[in-house]
Formats: C-alpha cells, sequence, structure tokens
C-alpha cells in the first residue's frame, strides 16, 4: 500500500509540476522573457545589413503584437463576464415582465373571443349565442343583447362561462337608424335547415337596398325621345351641367355600342375623359353610375362578388355586388364603370361575367352567390343566386402602359371599344335638363333602328369581299360575334346621326384590323400595304378612313 501511495505522490507531482512549468513558461513568454529578447535583438541588430535591419524590426513588432493581442483577448473576455453577471438580475426582471404581458393578451384574446360570440349574436337571434364555439349554433333558440345594453338600459348579465342569466335576454330592435322600423331580429331553426342556417341576415347592404326601394317612386322617363335627340340631348347636359365636352362621334359609339355589347371598353391617354363620359352619360339618365376602382391584386370573382363568411354566416358584399343587386329594382339603364379595368388581367377577376353575358336567354343570366337560400335573404336573392338585370351595362377604362396589363383577344370580341384620345373643344350652350329614360324605351330604339336603318346591301357585299380578303392573305376572319355586332352597332350608329360607312369603318378598325397587333406584321409589312390599297379600291379613297389611319399607324410602328 505504500509503494502505491509512493507511486501516486510521485505522479500527481510529476504532474503538477509540469502544469505549473507550464504557467511559468508562458508567464516568462509574456512578461519576464522580454529582456532575453532584447539581448537577443540586440547582439545581432548592429551587424545587420539595412535591409536585414528593416525585416528584424518587422519580425519584432509582429512578436511584440501577438502577446498584446492575447492579452486583449482575454480582457475583453474578463469584461464581457463581468457585465453578463451584472445584467442577470436585469434579465431575470425582463423576462417576469415577459410573462406579465403574455398573461395580459391571453386576457385580451379571452375578452376578444366573448366579443366575437356577441357579434355573430348581434347578426341575429333572440338569445345569445353562449360563449363556447360553434357547438352554440346546436340551441333551437338564440337571442340578441337588448338595445338597452347599447342605449343604457337594464344590462344583460353572464355567467362564468359566458352564459345569459335569464330575465333580460330578448330584443326587439325598433327606430333604428333614420327612425326606420327594422322589426324584430329572430334567429331560430326550421325543420328543413341545418343546425348553422339560421334565419340570420346574410347580405346587410341588399337588405338595406330592399328597404330603400320599399317606398321607391321612379321617376317619369321620356319615352317619346328619339337616338338622335338622345344623342344630341346628352352633349348639351354635359357640357352645360358639368362641364364636360364630347364631340357627336364619342356620344355615337358609346350610345351604338350600349346596343351591341353589355361590356364597353373607354381606352386613351389620361385625362380625355374616359371615366367622366359613363358617369355624366348615367347622370343624364338620373341614375348615377357605380365606380368601381379595380386594383392590380384582382385574381377572381371574390374581389368584385364578395364572398361568404363562414364564421361570421355573413357575406362579405361589395359595391359591385349591391349596384348589381340595386339595377333589379330599377327600370332605367344602370351603369357599371370599373376604372383602370386592365391594372389586374380582366379574364381572371371578370371571367364569370363575360360567360354569362354571352348566353343568348336572360334566364340564364343567373350568378350564384351561395350554396343555398335563407328565409332572410334579400328578396331579389333567390334560392343562393342573383339574377343580372337587362338594364345594366359595364364600361371599363383602361390605359395603355407599362403598368397595365394587355387586353386579350377574349374580351375585346366581346366588348365594343372606344378610344378617346383627345379632347374635344369647349362650347357655349343654355343649360339642358336631364333625360331619364327606360331601359325598355332604350332597347326599344334600338330594335327600331335596326328596322329603319338596316345595313344595306352594297355595303354587305362589301364587307363579305373584305371579309374574304383578309380570310385569304392574313388567316383574319370577321366572326359570327362580330357579324352580331355590327348589325347591332351600325343602324344605332345611324339613328343617332352617323353615316352607314363610317359604322363599318369604326367595326372593322377596332374589332377586325386590331387583330393585327397579335400578327408578326413586320413580315407582313408589304401585304399591308396592298390591303390599305384593296380598301381605297373597294370602298373609295374618301371612305374607312379609321381602318386607313390604324393600318398606317401600326405599318409604321413595326
Amino acid at each position: 500500500m505504500s509503494e502505491f501511495l509512493k507511486l501516486a505522490y510521485e505522479l500527481i507531482a510529476k504532474i503538477i509540476y509540469n502544469i505549473v512549468q507550464c504557467f511559468v513558461a508562458l508567464f516568462h513568454l509574456l512578461f519576464t522573457g522580454w529582456a532575453e529578447y532584447g539581448v537577443i535583438f540586440g547582439t545581432y541588430f548592429w551587424d545587420l545589413s539595412p535591409v536585414a535591419k528593416i525585416l528584424a524590426i518587422i519580425l519584432a513588432l509582429i512578436l511584440i503584437a501577438i502577446p498584446c493581442l492575447i492579452v486583449v483577448v482575454l480582457v475583453r473576455h474578463f469584461i464581457l463576464n463581468i457585465r453578463l453577471k451584472a445584467d442577470h438580475e436585469d434579465n431575470s426582471t425582463l423576462y417576469r415582465e415577459i410573462g406579465r404581458l403574455n398573461k395580459q393578451v391571453l386576457e385580451l384574446i379571452d375578452e376578444k373571443n366573448k366579443l366575437l360570440a356577441l357579434k355573430v349574436n348581434a347578426m341575429g337571434g333572440t338569445e345569445r349565442i353562449p360563449y363556447m364555439g360553434a357547438s352554440a349554433l346546436t340551441e333551437d333558440r338564440i337571442n340578441l343583447p337588448t338595445v338597452g345594453n347599447v342605449t343604457g338600459g337594464a344590462p344583460v348579465e353572464y355567467g362564468p362561462n359566458g352564459e345569459v342569466i335569464p330575465g333580460n335576454a330578448d330584443i326587439n330592435i325598433e327606430n333604428v337608424g333614420e327612425g326606420k322600423h327594422l322589426g324584430t331580429v329572430t334567429v331560430e331553426k326550421d325543420d328543413s335547415m341545418d343546425a348553422t342556417q339560421i334565419k340570420a341576415v346574410r347580405f346587410p347592404k341588399l337588405s338595406l337596398v330592399d328597404q330603400k326601394y320599399v317606398d321607391y317612386v321612379k321617376p317619369v322617363y321620356d319615352n317619346s325621345i328619339t337616338l338622335q335627340q338622345f344623342t344630341e340631348g346628352y352633349r348639351l347636359f354635359a357640357a352645360s351641367q358639368m362641364k364636360l365636352y364630347y364631340t357627336p362621334e364619342i356620344v355615337r359609339r358609346f350610345v351604338a355600342g350600349m346596343a351591341a355589347s353589355k361590356l364597353l371598353i373607354l381606352e386613351g391617354i389620361s385625362g380625355t375623359g374616359k371615366t367622366s363620359l359613363p358617369y355624366s352619360f348615367s347622370r343624364y339618365m338620373l341614375n348615377p353610375a357605380t365606380i368601381v376602382s379595380v386594383q392590380p391584386s384582382y385574381r377572381d370573382r371574390t374581389e368584385l362578388l364578395g364572398y361568404f363568411n363562414e364564421f361570421s354566416k355573413r357575406f362579405n358584399e361589395t359595391e359591385f355586388l349591391r349596384a348589381l343587386y340595386e339595377a333589379t329594382y330599377r327600370e332605367d339603364p344602370s351603369l357599371i364603370v370599373l376604372d383602370e379595368m386592365n391594372l389586374a388581367r380582366i379574364e381572371y377577376y371578370f371571367a364569370e361575367m363575360l360567360s354569362i353575358l354571352e348566353m343568348p336567354s336572360h334566364d340564364e343570366w343567373v350568378i350564384d352567390l351561395v350554396p343555398t337560400g335563407w328565409p332572410k335573404d334579400p328578396a331579389h336573392i333567390v334560392d343562393g343566386k342573383i339574377m343580372v338585370s337587362e338594364s345594366i351595362w359595364f364600361v371599363g377604362t383602361a390605359n395603355n402602359d407599362d403598368s397595365t396589363f394587355t387586353i386579350t383577344d377574349k374580351v375585346y370580341d366581346r366588348a365594343i371599344p372606344i378610344e378617346l384620345n383627345e379632347r374635344a373643344n369647349a362650347f357655349e350652350c343654355d343649360p339642358y335638363p336631364a333625360c331619364p329614360i327606360s331601359s325598355e324605351h332604350l332597347q326599344a330604339m334600338f330594335m327600331q333602328a335596326k328596322q329603319d336603318y338596316p345595313i344595306s346591301d352594297a355595303t354587305i357585299e362589301k364587307m363579305n369581299r373584305l371579309d374574304l380578303y383578309l380570310q385569304t392573305r392574313f388567316k383574319l376572319a370577321f366572326g359570327n360575334r362580330i357579324i352580331k355586332q355590327m348589325y347591332d352597332f351600325i343602324p344605332v350608329y345611324v339613328a343617332c346621326g352617323g353615316s352607314e360607312i363610317d359604322g363599318l369603318d369604326y367595326i372593322i378598325a377596332r374589332k377586325v384590323l386590331k387583330k393585327f397587333e397579335s400578327l408578326n406584321v413586320s413580315f407582313v409589312r408589304d401585304e399591308i400595304k396592298e390591303l390599305i390599297e384593296y380598301i381605297d379600291k373597294t370602298f373609295g379613297k374618301t371612305k374607312m378612313e379609321d381602318s386607313r389611319a390604324y393600318l398606317t399607324r401600326i405599318q409604321n410602328f413595326y
């Protein structure tokens, strides 16, 4: 045993000795050894050449910098440890404060959930939905908080879990907003409904439209006016009442466009009155247009029509939907303006409407908003569907710049494009009154124009020859839709004071020749020149100015 202790002693002593020697050597390296270093440096330095002396000085500086750097690192590390220990108590205080704030957040979230439960009840019911999530909807009878709660009457008392203490949970809402009677709001189930399909007001904005038209008295329509009087009267109204000036040609195209399509697209540079035209036109008919500002984020139909919120059981209504619904009550033409409509892709957010308007029967102009109908739905929402009125027109404004999307042929084919690239000259006139007109009379004037001013056989023959030429040389055709629009547009254009050839010229330039933009025009530049010559030969050199100018412009552009 003594020999083992002797072994352990010598072994441990040697290890301790070596460790001490390491520290001694390190101390000698960093501190006490500088005298020896200096002696060695002085012994050789004075005998060195100039270059060797410079190198010796550099070597000495490097050797001095290394221990200095080690000392700085050790000192910084020591100071950092001291600071961390000093901050420990402050960190503990901070952690306690964070814990307190988290507790407050949880309390606020709980309070918010209770308020949301109250909000669900406020959308319909005579008993409050307890604060217990969706399971509360399985109750057969649900009460709203009373008006007294809001106006200072007897409060409703709740239990610890959010349940209502019986005795004061009934509600009868009267004289709400402008003294109107809204009746008793009740939320009850019937045997034919799911537990979540309660008699609630899902469309509050549309329900307000129902109330607005309860006592609505329609204006006295001027159903004896002619199309030419109607268009000329609008120019005088816009100039005298609104200081807006448009050429007779633009107004004729706008009215004739309404006869040919339910969608009009006003294109041109900024400041030419694209938005003002439909706005003032609707004022002329005493039915102000609804202006919908299209946003670049529009991607689907919900941007225009809204969507049903499954949590609140309410439909998120938009101004577009409200205007669409209000048009079902009116007999006069209604305009919805999609301002800057090509900031987003039209064929994305407006696709469903484009398809619906192409349906041959008006009975098919139906939009599904929600899967099923509820008893409290607005009067003109039948089985969750809304009918698109025949008295409604959509007018889009479009700028062609780097911030917008190109309008595709799918949209152009279904619409009537109208270019406004220059301002009309101002003129003085006496004040001219508005002209309320029924949509039925406007449509009747369109039909009468088709009877009174049918397209002549000579024009049809020239049009067919041009169609054959375009098919042979450019693989372009008029198409059935464009032919139908021609037969609707040109007679109304003539009835508004224009000429047949000018109406044909405009449709060909904007609906047919515009397709050249989708072709590689650089390869058909010579053919375009021949096309211009063919148009001059067929229609006359003084006719078809729009088509000739358009072809010349795209030829020079490319």
